[in-house]
């Protein structure tokens, strides 16, 4: 009876064991028929989370797993950059020799004015034997002023020199233009806080604030204004000279005592040639001045002379 017992004992537990091993087999061989070649490896990480509750993830799937669960957290990820348009200021200055300045001007504010610009100031200095100058100041749109630069030196004459600035100024248009904002902003919450006023103190104040805002605001619309000319326009002070006329060189001027020595004695000769100057111009006044001057006073002095009263007797003769 006992071998019996475990006879029975022994074959329940290897039908369990086949029937334990076929459903695994069938069930690997099924996912292995429905899915493509990679997922082998998917199923066995599949069951070794299931078994032990923790699975492996490839850092490409955890990449895109962690994208699409902070898609809706992530708020740099919506962000768009736009560029910025700079805003720079254009700023040159050419000197030419010509052998007719007149003619070289001329041509130069045609030249200027095809590319759509203007001149906005000018001096001019004309005279025989070829000894003539003339400054000339232009306003050229940015994207003709390479060319306008260019044509320049090039058609009036030879030219001797040429400097070319340029200043990045969008911080300040932004900075400007913010400012501009938050002032408007402000006057309009202090002309709505001025209707809300009840006493007439208070009035007098919303309205001295309101005046000291308004004139911020005109402040920073002015600067607005030139800035916009700066950018919009380049400034090209052209310098022309004639064919016999000297052109300064600039000279660099030592630094330190030589310098201020040489500053020093450029200032004291100035103030002498000044005061040289007035001297000569005030010297013939004083040669007409001077005697008529000297003689009213002599004969104030002789009138004077001629009122004083008689000397009165001493006291003793009195007496006596």
């Amino acid at each position: 009876m006992k071998r019996f017992r475990y006879g029975v004992a022994l074959s329940a537990a290897c039908v369990a064991l086949l029937a334990s091993g076929c459903g695994g087999g069938s069930l690997r061989t099924i996912s292995t028929d429905s899915a493509p070649a990679a997922a082998p490896e998917s199923a066995v990480a599949q069951d070794r989370a299931d078994t032990d509750g923790s699975a492996e993830v490839s850092p490409k799937s955890a990449a895109k797993s962690g994208r699409s669960a902070g898609s809706g957290e992530n708020l740099a990820s919506n962000v768009k950059l736009t560029q910025q348009e700079r805003q720079v200021v254009y700023v040159a200055n050419m000197t030419v020799r010509a052998k007719e300045v007149t003619a070289a001007a001329s041509r130069a504010k045609q030249i200027v004015t095809s590319a759509g610009g203007y001149l906005s100031k000018e001096e001019s200095h004309f005279s025989d034997g070829g000894d003539g100058s003339a400054t000339l100041e232009f306003k050229v749109p940015p994207a003709r002023y390479p060319e306008v630069l260019a044509s320049l030196g090039k058609d009036l004459g030879k030219q001797l020199s040429v400097n070319q600035g340029t200043q990045d100024v969008t911080l300040q248009v932004a900075d400007v233009d913010s400012r501009l904002k938050s002032a408007q902003e402000a006057l309009v919450s202090l002309r709505t806080l001025l209707k809300k006023a009840d006493t007439i103190g208070q009035v007098l104040e919303v309205e001295r604030e309101i005046s000291a805002r308004e004139a911020d605001l005109e402040s920073l619309q002015a600067r607005q204004k030139e800035l916009a000319a700066q950018v919009g326009m380049a400034t090209l002070t052209l310098n022309l000279v004639g064919p016999v006329t000297v052109v300064p060189e600039p000279s660099e001027e030592p630094a330190g005592f030589l310098g201020g020595l040489a500053a020093g004695w450029s200032a004291l000769k100035g103030f002498a040639m000044v005061a040289l100057t007035v001297l000569g111009a005030v010297l013939p006044w004083l040669i007409v001045i001077v005697p008529v001057v000297l003689l009213v006073s002599f004969l104030v002095r002789r009138a004077r002379g001629r009122r004083t009263p008689p000397a009165v007797a001493p006291a003793e003769t009195q007496a006596s």
